[in-house]
Formats: C-alpha cells, sequence, structure tokens
C-alpha cells in the first residue's frame, strides 16, 4: 500500500491510495470520519437564558461548534469547562465560548450561536469531552470521502471542520487501524 499526496493545506487534503482495494479504503474512511478522538461540547448547564430560544436549541448549536483538538495530552473522557457570558442587544458569537485550558478552543470564532434583543442574556457553561464520530455527529474531525481511480487506486479528499489539520485526521486513522489490527493478531 502506498500514498501518494496531491494536494495539502490547512482546511483540505488530497492523496491517492495505490495498492489497496475497496475494503482498505472504505475502512480508512469509515474510521477517520467515526473513530477519531476529537472534543466537542457535549453538555450545557444554564444559569441564565432570557432570551425567547429555548436552552436546548441554545445548547444543540453551542454542541455543534468544532472545538480545536490538540495532537497529545488528552485521553478518552478528557473534560474542558467553556463558559459564556452576554448582555443584549448583540450578536453572540462562538468566539464569546471561553475555554479553560488554553490549548482546547473554538476552531471557528465567527460563528453566530444566538441573537439577544435589549436587556436579554445568556450565562452558561459548556463542558467539552473527547470522543468519537459514533457517539454523536459533533465529535467526527471532518468528512471523508474516496473515488475509484482503478481496482487497486483511490483518491480521497479530507476536509476538516477546524477542529485539527486534514493530515492528522488520516494519521490518527491509520494509527486506529494500526491499534485494531494488533488487537486482533493478539487475539488470534
Amino acid at each position: 500500500m502506498k500514498i501518494e499526496q496531491i494536494t495539502s493545506d490547512n482546511k483540505t487534503l488530497s492523496f491517492v491510495l495505490k495498492d489497496a482495494n475497496y475494503s482498505l479504503a472504505n475502512s480508512l474512511r469509515r474510521i477517520a470520519m467515526n473513530s477519531v478522538d476529537t472534543f466537542a461540547i457535549d453538555s450545557v448547564t444554564f444559569y441564565k437564558n432570557t432570551s425567547s430560544m429555548f436552552d436546548e436549541y441554545i445548547a444543540h448549536r453551542i454542541g455543534l461548534v468544532p472545538i480545536i483538538t490538540p495532537k497529545k495530552g488528552y485521553s478518552a473522557g478528557d473534560e474542558i469547562l467553556f463558559n459564556l457570558e452576554a448582555v443584549g442587544p448583540k450578536m453572540v458569537y462562538s468566539s464569546e465560548l471561553v475555554s479553560t485550558d488554553k490549548n482546547v478552543k473554538v476552531a471557528n470564532s465567527g460563528i453566530p450561536l444566538i441573537k439577544l434583543a435589549s436587556n436579554q442574556e445568556l450565562r452558561i457553561d459548556g463542558k467539552a469531552v473527547l470522543n468519537t464520530g459514533q457517539k454523536h455527529a459533533k465529535f467526527q474531525p471532518g468528512i471523508v470521502t474516496y473515488e475509484e481511480i482503478n481496482e487497486s487506486s483511490f483518491k480521497f479528499y479530507v476536509e476538516t471542520f477546524g477542529q485539527m489539520p486534514p493530515i492528522e485526521i488520516i494519521e490518527n486513522a491509520c494509527k486506529k487501524i494500526e491499534h485494531e489490527l494488533k488487537d486482533i493478531k493478539n487475539k488470534l
């Protein structure tokens, strides 16, 4: 199996996987999307919400905000607290979600969360946890697709949501595949 990189930047990556079959290509795609550990805000505690929106609606929007996931130093189940305090009139953006960990923060600061009218207030805490896309789509690090070039070559396209660079998504997926293959080998 060989990988030939075509293009790469902070948001996208394309490469050709050679000397492989459909099973391997699809495994790489599925594991990259569903098994790479990613931070996402999983629970939100509301201390004050005088806006016209339900708590659940705001919590859902906050949960979908991409959170930067550092390459090392964190493991499954780790929790990072984010807080937000805002008073209207104003548009509340994702940049106002303040993290207790300088390495784990909002990936895109310009995502609108809610528009507050005059004197409306929002005060919340959100708990980000490290998990995978198998639990919920908000933990997916990006989109991975491929197309067949011939029976043994596949062109991959990776687009990150901002949690990590696209090359890191593929590196983490390859490590997961390697780890699972070792587990299978040890059980035989």
